[in-house]
């Protein structure tokens, strides 16, 4: 077969190989089994609750593993005719087949992505909040720049956007945002976007047009139910109440009903200001704070089975995760997986796929890769 359909064949491989290891492909299919069986059982729903936890369950391995049997399948019928057409000169036969390998490859890959989302809480909705960090204006328009980076980008993905706290800077840019995504499976595309973004150009705000290296985090957690218990112990809270105000400075309302609470043994604090209740940005502020503990935890688990668990800071700025050079020259890199960019302007409006998709598999494979930042 041409080198073009081998190339093509390689990715479906190397796709579907990715996804059996993510689903723990033996085990899955035993899970299968035992759950054909159980979804079958009249007496299922006499438990409302395990019976839509096994369902869906059942409904997402079901699919997974169908995908992967499809793709395998329509892989052999195409190679079989690609090998066809070259035995008996017909070009127009193998043109097709390769055609039909290019198109498998592309769905392996988009479903690769979509099996590497099978994560606790990956299908819930998500918080992003952004930070600027030192260095004053600089920063915080690097921030502002982030920010509308992901607004973009969920938008792409079709999530619907809501700004949960936002803090204007003093000249420009923004302090900090908070952004809600809503959509499936926004917590599993986001979470690993979390850490320190950096940014090197010639700096706007320069009047000597010099180049300047800024620096902003990005902490990612899951918007969680009513199923999840966390406890919380009121003594441990701090809570202050502060005047809503949005882009540029404007006031959202007169009174003090923005909510920002501090969880004083872990130092998270989070905000709320997108309501004009305070009653309301409370309770929206409680459930944000919820959900960074249960992210915490979660965290925790995964790098301690991982057996590189270590306390980070709040902020975590040793967790550099991407660089964006805008000056001498034009290129994004990820520290993590080696993915690189020359498009930063494509990517600053929200071509994150790349990027997101290859930190998903790392977080599959373990594969640790050396990669040297850009100047």
């Amino acid at each position: 077969m041409r080198a073009e359909g081998q190339a093509h064949v390689e990715r479906i491989e190397a796709a579907l190989a990715l996804v059996r290891r993510s689903l723990d492909w033996e085990q899955a299919l035993r899970r299968l089994d035992e759950l054909d069986a159980r979804v079958q059982d009249p007496d299922l729903w006499n438990d409302p609750r395990q019976a839509q936890a096994l369902t869906q369950e059942h409904k997402r391995l079901q699919t997974a593993v169908a995908t992967v049997r499809q793709i395998e399948a329509e892989q052999a019928d195409a190679v079989e005719y690609i090998e066809m057409g070259e035995a008996e000169g017909d070009d127009a036969a193998v043109s097709e087949g390769l055609a039909t390998l290019a198109q498998l490859a592309d769905r392996a890959d988009a479903d690769k992505v979509q099996a590497l989302l099978s994560g606790e809480a990956d299908a819930n909705d998500s918080y992003l909040e952004i930070h600027a960090g030192a260095g004053g204006t600089e920063s915080q328009d690097w921030a502002e720049m982030l920010m509308r980076m992901y607004v973009r980008w969920a938008e792409r993905r079709g999530f619907k956007v809501e700004t949960v706290e936002y803090q204007a800077g003093e000249q420009a840019g923004i302090k900090s945002a908070t952004l809600l995504l809503k959509g499936e499976n926004a917590y599993g595309y986001a979470k690993t976007e979390s850490g320190v973004h950096r940014l090197v150009r010639i700096s706007p705000y320069d009047s000597a047009a010099r180049r300047h290296t800024s620096f902003s985090s990005v902490w990612v957690y899951p918007v969680i139910d009513d199923s999840i218990e966390i406890e919380i112990n009121p003594a441990d809270l701090k809570i202050d109440t502060y005047r809503a105000s949005g882009a540029g400075g404007q006031h959202v309302n007169t009174t003090d009903s923005a909510v920002r609470i501090t969880h004083v043994p872990t130092g998270i604090v989070v905000a709320s200001q997108n309501d004009r209740s305070q009653h309301k940005n409370r309770a929206t502020a409680m459930g944000m704070l919820k959900a960074r503990l249960y992210e915490r935890e979660m965290a925790a688990r995964e790098e301690a089975a991982s057996g590189e668990y270590q306390e980070k800071s709040e902020i975590g700025w040793g967790r550099q995760i991407r660089s964006y050079v805008l000056q001498p020259y034009q290129m994004v890199k990820d520290l993590r997986t080696g993915v690189t960019s020359t498009a930063p302007d494509a990517v600053l409006d929200g071509a994150l796929e790349p990027f997101i998709s290859a930190a998903l598999a790392q977080r599959v494979t373990g594969d640790k890769a050396q990669v040297e930042d850009v100047e």
